[in-house]
């Protein structure tokens, strides 16, 4: 049994719930203001990539004698996350002329559905 498993699997559950909350906000943007929804498509996976690599990255290694190991993963992704995420946002308003409120509004509902699913998954286990 590997020590990161337990971690792992929740975080393969919170992006699981990012994504299922981004898609149900996507087709609610596409029922009422089409026009938005790429920019709500392109604020979700502004989230949710950055996120789900850093997820990976932090729980490759687990345990007391991989400590330092663990520290310096942990590091280098919230780097990467910050590296994609500045580069996702600037691709969004450089290259796909978005509107501003729609991106953030849709990275800010994939940012809290991840801590309310981890709420709820950590009560439930």
């Amino acid at each position: 049994m590997n020590l990161a498993d337990k971690g792992q699997q929740l975080a393969k559950k919170g992006i699981i719930a990012q994504f299922i909350t981004s898609l149900v906000l996507i087709v609610i943007v596409f029922c009422v203001n089409p026009d938005h929804t790429v920019a709500v498509v392109i604020g979700s996976i502004t989230f949710i990539i950055p996120h789900s690599f850093f997820a990976y990255w932090t729980f490759r290694y687990a345990g007391a004698t991989k400590s330092r190991i663990v520290a310096q993963s942990f590091n280098q992704g919230l780097k990467i996350k910050l590296v994609l995420t500045t580069v996702f946002f600037a691709i969004a308003f450089s290259q796909l002329n978005t509107a501003p409120f729609p991106v953030f509004g849709a990275y800010v509902v994939a940012m809290l559905s991840q801590w309310f699913a981890m709420v709820w998954l950590s009560r439930k286990s």
